[in-house]
């Protein structure tokens, strides 16, 4: 049977895993007695409930006498290292891009991944049915961004189409009527090019992602360069460095709609899964002929971002959570290290820590509640730049940031990221709204998100992804405000909350636990505040009609994890557990505070 590899790639949210639901009903994924869904390819809980997919997931249709592999990507610039290894699998993309927010600054990141391996794409203006859609402008504004990237003259000669993915159409023309994908799936048939299949060769692949089976262990999910794939076949790993080992294959996969089929044999130029070989790593080259020449390299961007990773020692420490202890988090971050390639972890001598580093905050507090929801109990520190040295100059990640709001709340956000060491790219107005686009310091995006809703009234859109690394810009201001904090262990009380709200915003409700040292709030004023949360209202004999005043609170909504990792400062941490997020001070006491300032 003829291949096609195919990636959908995409900002996040301009419709990627609502298009392939699309695909795969209409592509006869789905036997008459299977129920369908949406987002069927977000198979992840967080994804679900985030409404981001998180990890690339292929899946394949039949269309014709074709077999079309179709790779979802994360949309996210935190998970940017996902799709740039899956792109190495296929031989053409479809760029998704919405139909009025037109190119972001994900889009231009996987496009230019795209154009650098000379793939030409397929563009998608999707959304069109949106009231302020501008489908032919959004056109025009991809054009202007594939001459910006450096496109070929083929590349720049890309088809298009428009979608609407929600209801399964696709037009050549905004006029033309369509009911369904027939358009789309005509294009790819005749634009992308059918895989090689020289099955005359040694058997060669390079996994581009990997996988974890409780039975099979590590997998290792790649395309079939040349020959043939089977299992029992002894076979060469071979490095970029030259090292050289033997392994064998077990067991053969492919995809087919939405489950995982073994396979007795696999073609070249097909999307595989074998299992067999426990310590495979993404970019090394599977071969049957050990004088096999290397695939070329895969190339995984560093990580931008740490943290710290603690034992939770708070007094509340194991009344939540049952894996408690060193050994525990240590096999966790080991286990995530066996799929998670950007993930690195490195344990701190002498201290019950470990230093994680991944992408971006996202990145790292996926993890962090996948752990939660495991059981776990941990403490996090806050998140922290990685810097480099170049040439012997500090340097540091930047980041490419849009922002759309209300032309009313621009001026405000012009101050809030001048402070943060913002440069000014492009300004942008159209009817009472305006885009702004900014080159900002990692550095200074860190708790930005949380101000920038506040001060927005929540009607401003923040996207992000990094762009490159410039040297280092300098100190910047700290959160300006300090920290609410409790000095008694015992049970938070209406009374005494309601006397403290008016000296700062609180994070907890009445009959929250806590314990001396344990954030409760955020002051109105720069220096840190401790407060008795606990205290009740004096009780006298005497009573009189107006006496007693009515004790009204504002609302609290709970602080979600990413809120609660961009809020803390460098003293601080983020303590989880499977039922509670607290924030509390690093050190508890006096003494810790002393010994800690001696080191």
């Amino acid at each position: 049977m003829k291949i096609r590899n195919i990636a959908i790639i995409a900002h996040v949210d301009h419709g990627k895993t609502t298009l392939v639901d699309a695909l795969l009903k209409q592509g006869g994924a789905f036997a008459a007695h299977e129920q369908t869904g949406e987002l069927m390819m977000d198979s992840n809980a967080q994804e679900r409930e985030r409404g981001i997919t998180i990890y690339a997931k292929n899946t394949s249709i039949v269309y014709e006498d074709c077999k079309i592999n179709i790779v979802d990507t994360p949309g996210h610039a935190d998970f940017g290292s996902e799709v740039e290894r899956i792109l190495r699998t296929v031989d053409c993309v479809l760029l998704l891009v919405d139909a009025q927010e037109g190119p972001m600054p994900q889009t231009k990141f996987v496009l230019k991944k795209s154009l650098e391996l000379g793939l030409r794409p397929i563009v998608i203006i999707n959304k069109i049915d949106k009231p302020a859609a501008r489908p032919m402008q959004v056109v025009d504004e991809v054009f202007d961004l594939f001459v910006a990237l450096n496109a070929t003259h083929d590349q720049l000669d890309f088809p298009y189409l428009f979608a609407i993915a929600r209801e399964g159409i696709a037009k050549r023309a905004i006029e033309d009527r369509s009911e369904d994908l027939t358009p789309l799936f005509e294009t790819i048939m005749r634009h992308v090019p059918q895989a090689d299949h020289n099955l005359q060769a040694p058997f060669r692949m390079q996994p581009s992602a990997l996988g974890y089976d409780n039975f099979l262990g590590r997998l290792a999910i790649g395309r079939v360069y040349e020959g043939i794939a089977r299992p029992g076949d002894k076979v060469f790993v071979k490095t970029q460095e030259g090292a050289v080992r033997q392994g064998k294959i077990t067991k053969v996969f492919v995809s087919k709609g939405l489950h995982r089929v073994e396979v007795t044999e696999a073609d070249a130029g097909d999307i595989v899964t074998l299992a067999g070989i426990p310590d495979i790593y993404v970019g090394e080259t599977i071969t049957t002929d050990e004088n096999a020449e290397l695939l070329p390299a895969i190339r995984i961007d560093p990580p931008t971002i740490s943290m710290t990773f603690l034992v939770n020692n708070s007094p509340f420490a194991g009344k939540e959570g049952k894996l408690v202890t060193t050994r525990h988090i240590k096999a966790r971050l080991e286990k995530e290290q066996e799929t998670n390639v950007g993930l690195q972890v490195e344990e701190i001598p002498g201290t019950d820590s470990y230093k994680v580093s991944g992408r971006g905050e996202l990145h790292l507090s996926v993890l962090i509640e996948d752990m939660r929801r495991e059981g776990f109990e941990l403490q996090v520190s806050r998140p922290e730049v990685i810097m480099r040295e170049e040439n012997g100059v500090q340097v540091e990640p930047m980041e490419h940031v849009i922002i759309d709001v209300p032309e009313e709340f621009s001026g405000t956000v012009i101050e809030m990221l001048a402070g943060r060491k913002g440069e000014m790219l492009d300004m942008k107005t159209h009817e009472g709204h305006a885009r702004i686009e900014y080159k900002v310091p990692t550095r200074g995006l860190l708790g930005f998100r949380g101000d920038f809703i506040i001060e927005t009234r929540g009607e401003g859109i923040l996207t992000h992804s990094f762009l490159c690394y410039e040297s280092h810009k300098g100190p910047l201001a700290d959160r300006g405000r300090g920290s609410i904090v409790s000095m008694e262990n015992g049970t938070a009380v209406a009374y005494a909350l309601w006397t403290l709200q008016e000296r700062g915003r609180l994070f907890i409700t009445p009959q929250t636990k806590v314990y001396a040292g344990m954030i409760i709030g955020e002051s109105a004023k720069s220096e840190e505040m401790a407060v008795n949360p606990t205290k009740e209202k004096k009780l006298t004999n005497t009573r009189s009609s107006g006496s007693d005043e009515a004790i009204n609170l504002v609302p609290v909504k709970p602080m979600s994890l990413e809120q609660a990792l961009e809020y803390i400062e460098d003293d601080e941490l983020v303590e989880v557990t499977p039922k509670s997020i607290r924030l509390r001070k690093k050190f508890l006491d006096e003494t810790e505070r002393k010994r800690a300032a001696k080191k």
